[in-house]
């Protein structure tokens, strides 16, 4: 379990970016898979989801994921919403209490948002294709519909780091038509080969929003097998699915 230096300061909101350990869930799953959309046994996904909604102190029902596509997409849990079963965005925000907001990565980035001003808590899911389509603009702009005045602490936490995210020069070009200052988020390895800086991405992605608190909570997913699950290390070893970490933010009564 790891926490935000900055969030952690404040008793109304619980969070946290979850490691893959304390679970159930057996074999590539190894243990707190929390998954739906992996092929893991959907009790063991099940059970792994009770454990960390009784970490947080909510009732099981009361845990929001999401149909994650990366997409730019973002919904506002409300009261009429909240039941939905299937929530089809890669962004959530809301001001309910005793709800909470859960994203799921295995190397893309969880962020999760706390407006101290209004009482609005969010989380993304940002690859680079939501982080290039604007899912990142798309919830800090939610959260001024709501309230235009805004004081928002964002946590940027466990992903894949850029001495892992090799990428081609096609993926290079798209972020260079975004804008051409984007190249300082790339290391040229060769004429097609570049590393990609994710983590500085996002973060200068929050800043352009007008976010100005940021922390992050350090870890590399690729690397660290033990902590985390990660898309690009089970390809690479040949897996047939993985596991997917949560991160969660929630406001207490």
């Amino acid at each position: 379990m790891f926490f935000s230096k900055k969030l952690i300061k404040y008793k109304n909101i619980y969070h946290c970016f979850f490691s893959k350990k304390n679970g159930f869930s057996k074999g590539i799953y190894k243990s707190l898979n929390c998954g739906p959309g992996s092929n893991d046994d959907k009790e063991n996904i099940t059970k792994n989801l009770n454990f960390v909604t009784k970490k947080i102190g909510i009732k099981s029902e009361s845990l929001i994921l999401m149909n994650q596509t990366h997409s730019n997409k973002v919904i506002l849990i409300n009261e009429n919403n909240k039941k939905d079963k299937i929530f089809n965005s890669d962004a959530i925000i809301t001001n309910l209490k005793n709800i909470a907001l859960g994203v799921l990565t295995a190397d893309c980035v969880p962020i999760i948002l706390y407006d101290e001003k209004n009482q609005v808590v969010g989380c993304i899911h940002s690859g680079w294709k939501g982080g290039i389509s604007g899912v990142i603009e798309n919830t800090i702009n939610k959260f001024k519909e709501m309230n235009s005045e805004v004081k928002i602490i964002a946590s940027v936490g466990p992903c894949i780091e850029k001495e892992s995210y090799e990428v081609g020069k096609d993926f290079f070009e798209d972020f260079l038509k975004e804008s051409e200052n984007n190249k300082n988020y790339f290391e040229r390895l060769s004429e097609l080969k570049f590393l990609f800086n994710i983590r500085g991405y996002v973060n200068n992605k929050l800043k352009e929003c007008g976010v100005s608190e940021i922390d992050n909570v350090k870890g590399n997913t690729f690397n660290d097998s033990d902590n985390f699950f990660s898309y690009r290390r089970a390809k690479k070893l040949g897996k047939p699915d993985y596991g997917r970490c949560i991160s969660t933010i929630c406001l207490k009564t």
